[in-house]
């Protein structure tokens, strides 16, 4: 406690992505080990045991640290760089946003269908509003994201964001406030640099089915 009574705000922790030589808040970042055989693993949930070597979760940033053999350098020995690796952490995030959705589904605090979302966009319910990355443009329009930072995320596509809700495509869903909704935007934030995404748009390179629902 500081003087007055009032707790004290702890920093985030920072690291530095061994791509750009910048550091951030790890929240940011993707952090990576070496196995006991010398590959290098992707530690999403930033839980297993090693020294953490530490990349932006940023597509291009990934690409150089690969291309670049940076994750030897930062390990001081060499190593070996699975293929597929940035893929791989690419699907993980997307599976763990998929999966927080779905808690938070279970919980009350989310729901999915345009009126359902329309209704708590309306109320103030609604603290995050996601689209399918797929979805009809023109219908997707019909509902702003309620105000604030990241309020809206359109890095899913159609049928990864039905898998959080038991369906085979959703389109529009909605979080309420909270610690669950906290967690969804931070881990969407880094899944939508790993996609190389912008707000509402397209994975890179990618052509997708347009669904409207």
């Amino acid at each position: 406690m500081s003087r007055g009574g009032q707790a004290k705000t702890r920093a985030a922790p920072e690291r530095r992505c061994i791509a750009t030589g910048e550091s951030q808040p790890a929240a940011g970042l993707i952090r990576f080990v070496v196995g006991p055989d010398g590959a290098v693993v992707a530690d999403v949930l930033g839980k297993l045991p090693g020294r953490g070597i530490w990349v932006s979760a940023d597509r291009a940033a990934l690409e150089r640290a690969v291309k670049g053999k940076l994750f030897s350098r930062a390990a001081r020995a060499q190593v070996t760089v699975p293929d597929g690796l940035i893929d791989g952490v690419e699907a993980a995030l997307a599976r763990r946003v998929i999966e927080l959705i779905s808690m938070a589904r279970k919980a009350g605090r989310a729901v999915a269908g345009y009126e359902k979302v329309k209704n708590w966009l309306e109320t103030g319910e609604a603290r995050v509003l996601f689209q399918a990355s797929d979805g009809s443009e023109r219908g997707k329009s019909k509902l702003r994201p309620p105000d604030g930072k990241d309020s809206f995320f359109g890095v899913l596509t159609a049928s990864e964001l039905g898998l959080s809700f038991g369906r085979e495509h959703v389109i529009h869903a909605a979080l309420a406030a909270g610690g669950l909704a906290d967690r969804v935007i931070e881990d969407a934030q880094r899944l939508s640099g790993v996609r190389g995404k912008t707000d509402g748009g397209q994975p890179a390179g990618k052509a997708s089915r347009t669904y409207e629902r």
